[in-house]
């Protein structure tokens, strides 16, 4: 092992160092000063489903760590249910909880120089979180994801969280009754684990498998099977071996592996959330990345996997067909995968991948042949015009016209807009405007799945298009375009909407206009003024101060000074 481990700058010294004796006081021998020690940053809690299962998941690394010559210790981080928080004003917090995540793990693995970090997560934020502060820390790291949750079951339907939002527009529309409505929910969520379909969790657990910072299959293992358990203990003996070999983020997290990341979304039919985390991170790491690079993969990667939310199937069907790698796999041998990256087992994905068949299994649906994708191309759209000059994210699975024009309907808050969805006041044709809540007007730039359900479960995905300057939840389909920047707090074009504007949105020309002359454009901005801070101290006043425009990631650390 290198004699250069950074922990001994606390572990050794003289015999009468404190920082020895405190050590010792949380289990440290005689012999276990000169082994490297490992943060295992566990984002544990009973908040969500996603992160209930993770403290055996860190207790089972701690076993792997140990055994492999490290010393362990295990320190806590936080996480926000986006499920639960969904539609209210704690869903504010949730893109805030990304950073407060990456500041608190890159807080103790620094402030307690640690040699390698072992990150545990769930819900949706935990998995960009630490890989942000991994990428800060620049010492080996690996991630383990917590695990999807198992699909619940009614009528004959797998369902998801989604199902229960979706079923609240069913019901105020008509369609359903009550039983039914409670039906869904009681039974939508069965156990632990993350959010059953391709939403941000598991797209994001992919990404990093992809990335190599995380062991292979280990993304879309279930929450409750013992493999998962297994994969962490076993991802923990990989970081040990990584420390050994000084095998680090930089490394890893290169312009290559990026790219392989965006085509593996784009064939998973991944979250719009990708997007922004993506950009984050490789803000962090250095690595040039725009939204740019993301359109000019979607048009060459088609999308494989038929998975919900517009898809039929949920992730654990994914991984009884082979997983990431059997994706990556195809991606690989049709020359849309970077087969010399490098993963944190030291070997590249096209080692990982030597003994994944070349085409997916045979008397499954799930993962099509590559002669017969989904779609052509890739699902996620980067849109542009006079109503987002920096660039917009579509989501256009599912869609069967993905081209409207319609009269705006203008909302300045989630709330407002979904309660008019529910009266029944969104008429096919229109064009939703929710704005105010990007990433400093909300602040936190909320997630829209109460109002992209609703209108899904009344029956109007295809003939009502939404965009906002804030998010979507990786369960959002239809024609929806997020992320618009310049968002309309720091007087965007958004802002400028007046009710029954000519809107259109245009995934196949990848444009998003607002149908007025630059003269009267020119008259309403002159006329715009900023609104007021919605928050003056704590947290989100904080974040609101510091955040970064969505098409650079929304991050908060760059050019402070």
């Amino acid at each position: 092992m290198p004699d250069n481990y950074r922990s001994q700058v606390v572990t050794q010294g003289t015999q009468r160092s404190p920082n020895r004796a405190m050590l010792r006081a949380v289990g440290f021998g005689d012999g276990d000063f000169t082994k490297p020690i490992v943060g295992i940053a566990s984002a544990y809690s009973t908040i969500t489903p996603c992160n209930m299962g993770i403290n055996d998941l860190a207790l089972r690394a701690e076993v792997g760590c140990k055994s492999a010559g490290a010393m362990p210790q295990i320190f806590g981080t936080i996480t926000i249910s986006d499920g639960i928080s969904m539609g209210t004003e704690g869903m504010k917090y949730s893109l805030v909880s990304r950073e407060v995540i990456a500041d608190s793990i890159e807080t103790v693995c620094n402030g307690q120089s640690m040699d390698g970090v072992l990150a545990i997560g769930g819900c949706d934020k935990n998995m960009p979180g630490a890989m942000i502060a991994m990428a800060r820390l620049n010492i080996p790291a690996i991630f383990v994801y917590g695990g999807t949750i198992k699909p619940g079951h009614y009528e004959g339907q797998d369902l998801t969280v989604v199902s229960a939002f979706e079923a609240v527009g069913q019901y105020s529309a008509g369609k359903i009754d009550e039983e039914k409505l409670l039906g869904i929910e009681r039974r939508a969520c069965p156990g632990a684990g993350s959010c059953g379909g391709m939403f941000t969790a598991n797209t994001m657990s992919s990404a990093f498998e992809v990335m190599g910072m995380s062991l292979p299959y280990s993304s879309t293992m279930s929450a409750e099977d013992a493999e998962k358990a297994q994969s962490a203990e076993e991802s923990a003996k990989v970081l040990v071996q990584a420390i050994q070999k000084q095998i680090l983020p930089r490394q890893l997290l290169t312009r290559q592996a990026f790219e392989n990341a965006i085509a593996v979304i784009m064939a998973v039919g991944g979250s719009t959330n990708a997007v922004l985390h993506l950009l984050a991170i490789a803000q962090t790491i250095g690595v040039e990345l725009t939204l740019d690079d993301f359109e000019a993969i979607r048009q060459k990667v088609p999308v494989l996997c038929d998975l919900k939310p517009s898809g039929q199937y949920v992730i654990t069907n994914l991984h009884e067909a082979g997983g990431i790698p059997q994706v990556m796999k195809m991606l690989l041998v049709n020359g849309l995968l970077h087969g010399e990256a490098l993963t944190i087992t030291g070997q590249t994905l096209a080692e990982v991948l030597a003994e994944v068949p070349d085409t997916p299994p045979a008397g499954q649906n799930v993962i099509r042949p590559w002669s017969n994708p989904v779609y052509r191309e890739g699902h996620l759209a980067i849109l542009k015009g006079n109503l987002a000059s920096e660039g917009a994210v579509a989501k256009i699975s599912g869609v069967k016209n993905p081209q409207i024009t319609g009269p705006a309907r203008v909302f300045e808050s989630e709330e407002d807009c979904l309660d008019a969805i529910l009266a029944g006041k969104i008429q096919p044709g229109d064009v939703v405007v929710v704005r105010y809540e990007g990433p400093k007007g909300g602040p936190g730039m909320r997630e829209m799945l109460a109002p992209t359900s609703a209108i899904i479960g009344a029956g109007l995905g295809d003939s009502v298009g939404l965009i906002t300057d804030g998010r979507f939840s990786g369960g959002t389909y239809g024609l929806v375009v997020g992320h618009v920047a310049p968002e309309a707090y720091v007087g965007g074009t958004i802002a400028l909407v007046e009710e029954g504007d000519s809107i259109t949105i245009d995934a196949k020309e990848r444009r998003l206009q607002l149908n007025v002359s630059e003269e009267e454009l020119a008259r309403r901005r002159a006329n715009w003024q900023a609104p007021p801070p919605r928050y003056r101290t704590g947290t989100l006043a904080k974040y609101a101060k510091l955040v970064s425009s969505s098409s650079i990631g929304a991050v908060t650390d760059r050019d402070l000074f």
